[in-house]
């Protein structure tokens, strides 16, 4: 391996491994990532790091600070409104399109995906449950095979993922996921295309119970440390 390659290839190994940690929510918004004990953590230089950083900017998942550090991003209620307005155009015609052009092998990866995600559910993984659930919007992505909407969703992957990741019924979403494959299989675009609407709503109000649920154990908490200071 030429030397050239190696700084791409430790800034993408960082990259990933940040974006995974903020999207599973290891690094919670607002957390600080200093470059120096970034650096440290990972074995690298700075330099790695510092394009690490950048990529994950592009991916609008932190904030720079220059020559101090960056903050992980804290996802207003905007802007996740702004993210159902898109994703309801896009994703239900590619819900559609998956089930009028899938092929075997296709069919085959989504479902393996889907049992994943159901498997580590009924096991009460989150973490693992939550990403299959991004990998399985993914999969039905790539059997559009329309590949102007796989950029279109590319460049909104990590914000999508995300979202998914904001919910607390694993089952639920999962069931919604069967019934979406399931549409999928008996090559029904309408009903693919009608679920997938009303799965992009379902998770809006999953996202906000989430939210509040949040609020409550953080109330709760400053509550509780008051009384405890009396």
């Amino acid at each position: 391996m030429s030397t050239a390659e190696e700084p791409i290839l430790e800034s993408t190994r960082v990259a990933d491994w940040l974006r995974d940690a903020i999207l599973d929510g290891v690094r919670s918004p607002g957390s600080r990532l200093i470059e120096r004990d970034l650096a440290a953590e990972f074995g690298v230089s700075r330099v790695p790091v510092r394009d690490a950083l950048k990529i994950l900017e592009g991916e609008g998942l932190i904030v720079l600070r220059p020559r101090t550090w960056a903050i992980v991003r804290e996802f207003t209620a905007s802007d996740m409104a702004d993210l159902d307005e898109v994703r309801s155009v896009l994703e239900p015609l590619a819900f559609r399109l998956a089930a009028e052009r899938h092929d075997r092998d296709g069919l085959a990866r989504l479902r393996r995906v889907l049992e994943k995600e159901k498997s580590s559910a009924r096991a009460e993984d989150p973490i693992t449950s939550r990403r299959a659930a991004a990998d399985f919007h993914e999969a039905v992505t790539e059997l559009a095979e329309n590949r102007l909407l796989q950029d279109l969703m590319r460049s909104m992957r990590s914000k999508l993922r995300w979202g998914l990741s904001q919910h607390d019924d694993l089952i639920h979403v999962t069931d919604e996921h069967e019934a979406l494959y399931e549409a999928i299989t008996m090559r029904d675009g309408d009903r693919a295309e009608a679920l997938a609407i009303a799965h992009i709503d379902s998770g809006r109000r999953e996202r906000e119970a989430h939210e509040l649920a949040l609020r409550g154990a953080s109330d709760a908490g400053v509550k509780s440390e008051g009384a405890s200071r009396r």
